[in-house]
């Protein structure tokens, strides 16, 4: 297979180019760093008076990490490193607190943040002539305006659909014939089951690729969506507090996401004890924006689980790659003293070929003990008058779960459609064990 690369220089220099353009913009971050009200004191705290204070990415440990809890106590201007006539956009994510974390660009920002998009774009095979349709949600969510802006930059013809309404998802993919679209692996699908339910004729349609993004979903939901709308379903990373899309993409070859090196540098470090894990293993990501002057962060806890890829990948860049996300260390489940990630109850049901393409974790406390429930949608073909196959199902799935994830769970087996559908980010998982306790 041959390769396309937006820009062969910066995607395939050597490891000793690409550390000291690290360095060289590590430097000016942590300048920047200085200008904020939030970095100045913990910089001069550890001996951070300027960027002559760092020489070399082992420099990197002197930095203060920065967490979630740092942004929301900063709002809103901690973190602003330039003059606010110099802002020409914010964008910002809310979270349980109602205390936004609020990002914000200066215009080189926007162009250096474009040109990230792009280039994770371009590298999975798109290309000018592609007709781009953008299901995510607009505003102030990085994912709709980031991607908009990377597919311009690639020359394609962008949709701005925005999230929601597959009736007019549909008619503006036959209108316009669509070629790649964006979406959360939720809503791609949703999209399947509602394309039979409108009677829509997938052989009509031109698509040919999906980015999907914005929530953690496992390998076999990757093939079930592939399978199921026939395309080829690229994974994306980002998250607000680095831009948005385009901090880790995969190529064509679909094995791991690259992470742009040239515009954060990424470690993986032991939630509890903040040390670096060994190349493979699993570890919380930890990262540094090294491309952006209105809001620097450095060493950004993100809370999502993953790890390096030891080897280079054969399409020739030499960023490194992460593993798939697997989950967030706040999303871990304790069930009767027993750890879970949703991610592992997702992989399972998901390889079941009679399962649907909606799902719903249900935790509740059952006297002293934790009750898991596991509702999920089935084909329809298994509803019969004979109840012998649905039971069997149910079973074979409890079992399933049990050998995986050691807990003996309830099952549930519900009818296509009758489950609840988020536009956005799927809500996978209702714990009420923190209700019944007040």
């Amino acid at each position: 297979m041959t390769y396309q690369y937006w820009d062969t220089h910066l995607e395939t220099m050597s490891r000793e180019d690409l550390t000291a353009c690290q360095v060289a913009l590590l430097r000016k971050t942590v300048s920047a760093a200085l200008r904020t009200p939030f970095y100045r004191k913990p910089l001069a705290a550890a001996g951070i008076r300027g960027e002559e204070s760092v020489t070399s990415l082992s420099d990197l440990k002197r930095l203060p990490f920065t967490t979630k809890h740092d942004l929301r106590s900063g709002f809103p201007y901690g973190f602003l490193s330039i003059p606010q006539e110099r802002v020409v956009r914010l964008h910002a994510s809310s979270g349980t607190t109602g205390t936004p974390t609020t990002i914000y660009f200066s215009k080189d920002d926007i162009t250096r943040w474009t040109g990230f998009v792009a280039r994770s774009i371009y590298g999975t095979g798109c290309t000018r002539f592609d007709v781009f349709q953008n299901m995510i949600t607009y505003g102030l969510f990085t994912g709709g305006l980031g991607f908009h802006s990377g597919g311009e930059e690639v020359g394609m013809t962008v949709i701005p659909s925005g999230a929601g309404n597959t009736t007019r998802q549909f008619r503006l993919m036959q209108d316009f014939g669509t070629t790649v679209v964006h979406a959360t692996p939720s809503f791609l699908l949703h999209l399947e089951s509602k394309m039979r339910e409108e009677g829509v004729d997938r052989s009509r349609l031109r698509l040919k690729r999906a980015f999907a993004g914005a929530e953690p979903y496992s390998e076999d939901t990757r093939a079930r969506i592939e399978e199921l709308l026939g395309i080829d379903v690229y994974n994306s990373y980002g998250l607000s507090e680095m831009n948005g899309p385009g901090v880790a993409f995969e190529c064509q070859r679909k094995d791991g996401l690259h992470l742009w090196e040239d515009g954060f540098i990424p470690e993986i470090i032991h939630p509890d004890t903040l040390e670096p894990v060994p190349d493979g293993e699993i570890g919380e990501l930890v990262l540094t924006c090294l491309c952006r002057e209105a809001t620097p962060i450095l060493r950004y806890r993100t809370r999502d689980l993953t790890g390096f890829y030891a080897e280079p990948c054969g399409c020739g860049r030499t960023h490194r790659r992460i593993q798939r996300i697997k989950g967030r260390t706040d999303d871990m489940l304790i069930i009767n003293g027993v750890n879970l990630f949703p991610s592992q109850i997702e992989e399972v049901i998901m390889s079941i070929k009679e399962v649907g393409n909606n799902y719903l974790i249900v935790v509740e406390k059952d006297g002293a003990l934790d009750r898991l429930t596991v509702k999920t949608e089935v084909n329809q073909a298994i509803f019969r008058d004979d109840t012998r196959p649905l039971n069997a199902l149910k079973e074979r799935i409890r079992k399933t779960l049990q050998a995986s994830i050691t807990i003996n769970p309830k099952v549930e087996l519900h009818e296509s459609g009758s489950l609840p559908v988020s536009e956005g980010k799927a809500t996978r998982v209702l714990d009420s064990r923190a209700a019944s306790r007040l």
